[in-house]
């Protein structure tokens, strides 16, 4: 599992059947200070989570596969969760 930050959505009008009706989004995989770090990847994104939001993203194709019910589609990763923004201070009062 990875932290990430949703930076674009995909659109394609040709893709794999299992794909139909999936949202995939570009998540930037950040390091422990939130900062990018390695290269953007592909996720699937039943959260609808929104631009720039933090994520949490399971590399774990078999759990993609089980959500999309195709054990041959190319999807590997899925949005597991949406990161709450820390609550600020002047939010507070």
């Amino acid at each position: 599992m990875i932290l990430a930050r949703v930076d674009g959505v995909i659109v394609s009008s040709v893709c794999h059947p299992s794909m139909h009706g999936c949202r995939t989004v570009i998540c930037q995989p950040l390091d422990e200070h939130g900062r990018a770090e390695g290269a953007p990847i592909l996720s699937l994104d039943p959260l609808s989570a929104g631009q720039h939001q933090q994520v949490l993203v399971s590399t774990d194709g078999s759990k993609t596969r089980d959500h999309v019910g195709d054990p041959r589609s190319p999807l590997r990763n899925i949005i597991l969760a949406i990161v709450d923004e820390p609550e600020t201070e002047s939010a507070k009062t």
